[in-house]
């Protein structure tokens, strides 16, 4: 069997990463990395786009991350190094796909640190609405670098406690709200009549149920930080597959039953008709609860600034990992005294870059904007996951992979099945207002990608 490595061209006397993180660490760091803008922010456009048949759209969404997630973790067992998935696709694939996934993961990463830093600045101005945005992108931008500038075990430790902060906040909402649905103590009860009134529980059909999952779909970004962690897990073989097994249960009920009471407690054409604040503290403003309105938006604001300090680590190292396979420029394979590569930081805060442009000159349009051009690369990474996943099972054998503390079950009809998924909601992002151009967009970026590759390996056998 193939032994990938992700230091095939290492900078000389250069330090490598610390094996620091733990499994509470690691699990928390997923669900505070998955649970961010796609859940507070972006379920307003995917509720306009199907109604309470979202609740559909985040079930089907659900099953097909499970099936990447854990497709990542059978792998990051056997091989917990720097690079994750890309070093995987370069080992059971083909060179090409290892550098494009990584590429492909660090552009969408940059993006999503964009549209997290973006969304802060929507949710502070409910509080501040002659504030303009880009003052808050700014101040967040900076105070996440610090962050990240800290030793990994000190960053993971202040992102486990940012993210707990976001899972109680959840289940808080969770249990206000079924009080609410059920009338529990004073409150009058409201049922579940808001399913089904204002249309119906599907007033666009299983059509805009689809149509939502190009964007539900990726509410689940981030469960796939399990592989990109591995290179810096303590005793990965263990943490690695108790982390999955917790990280994809809770996102699920989480997603799934935070929707459902939400869309119980308030009719959906009120909470999903655009882009002005997170639905959550929506819901809690029309059903009247004193104070719950404000209290939630600060709980939203935590939960964006915690997926955006995991998308600013997860980029940093994805970067990391290209320089040391040669990829890109040996500086962003340089690690400090602390353990952090701090030019491959520095190179991550890009996105935030492209947010305050687009705070100041287009603020109507900037998260659209960016979680938008996100979609079609984060459609591509699991692709490649999938398939580089299959190649692994048939590397490894029946015998070994029975042997695997993590298994995905029903191989390879789970993969072939989540593949033929998202090639289709790939091409649904036609129809979806906002994201015509998405795929189209990503296939010029593949395809400057491809021209990179090709110039680089050209230069390496002229070296």
């Amino acid at each position: 069997m193939p032994s990938p490595s992700a230091t095939s061209n290492p900078i000389e006397n250069s330090r490598e990463l610390e094996r620091r993180l733990t499994q509470r660490q690691l699990t928390m760091m997923t669900i505070g990395g998955a649970i961010g803008v796609g859940l507070f922010l972006g379920s307003s456009v995917t509720i306009r786009l199907a109604g309470p048949g979202v609740i559909l759209s985040y079930i089907f969404s659900a099953i097909i991350a499970v099936i990447v997630a854990y497709s990542i973790a059978e792998m990051a067992v056997i091989h917990p190094v720097p690079g994750s998935f890309g070093v995987y696709a370069q080992t059971y694939l083909n060179e090409w796909s290892g550098f494009a996934v990584r590429i492909t993961y660090a552009f969408v990463q940059i993006i999503a640190i964009g549209a997290e830093v973006t969304a802060v600045a929507i949710y502070c101005s409910i509080w501040f609405p002659a504030v303009t945005q880009w003052v808050w992108v700014v101040g967040v931008s900076a105070a996440l670098i610090v962050i990240n500038a800290m030793r990994v075990g000190n960053f993971a430790e202040f992102e486990y406690w940012f993210a707990i902060i976001k899972v109680i906040a959840i289940v808080a909402f969770i249990l206000v709200g079924l009080g609410i649905v059920f009338g529990l103590g004073p409150i009058h009860a409201v049922g579940f009549s808001n399913l089904t009134a204002h249309g119906g529980f599907l007033p666009h059909g299983m059509k805009g149920v689809g149509l939502a999952m190009s964007l539900t779909l990726t509410s689940y970004m981030g469960l796939e930080i399990i592989g990109v962690t591995a290179g810096e897990a303590s005793h990965p073989g263990k943490t690695i597959p108790r982390a999955m097994r917790a990280v994809a249960l809770r996102l699920v009920l989480f997603y799934v039953l935070s929707v459902t009471v939400m869309l119980a407690m308030t009719p959906w054409d009120k909470i999903g008709s655009g882009i002005t604040g997170s639905p959550f503290v929506l819901a809690f403003a029309t059903v009247g609860i004193p104070y719950a309105a404000g209290i939630m938006n600060l709980v939203v604001i935590s939960a964006a600034l915690s997926s955006a300090n995991t998308n600013l680590y997860l980029t940093s190292r994805t970067l990391f990992s290209l320089s040391r396979d040669g990829y890109v420029l040996k500086a962003l394979g340089w690690v400090g005294g602390n353990g952090v590569p701090y030019f491959a930081l520095i190179a991550s805060t890009s996105g935030m870059a492209a947010a305050i442009m687009l705070a100041i000159f287009a603020p109507g349009r900037a998260f659209l904007s960016l979680y938008g051009v996100a979609v079609a690369g984060m459609f591509f990474v699991w692709i490649v996951i999938l398939l580089a996943h299959l190649g692994f099972r048939r590397s490894l054998g029946r015998a070994r992979v029975a042997l695997l503390p993590v298994r995905l079950r029903w191989s390879p009809c789970s993969q072939i099945v989540a593949l033929i998924i998202l090639a289709a909601i790939a091409m649904s992002t036609f129809l979806v207002e906002g994201l015509q151009y998405t795929v189209p967009g990503f296939a010029v970026f593949l395809l400057a990608t491809t021209v990179v590759y090709r110039m680089l390996k050209r230069r390496n056998r002229n070296t």
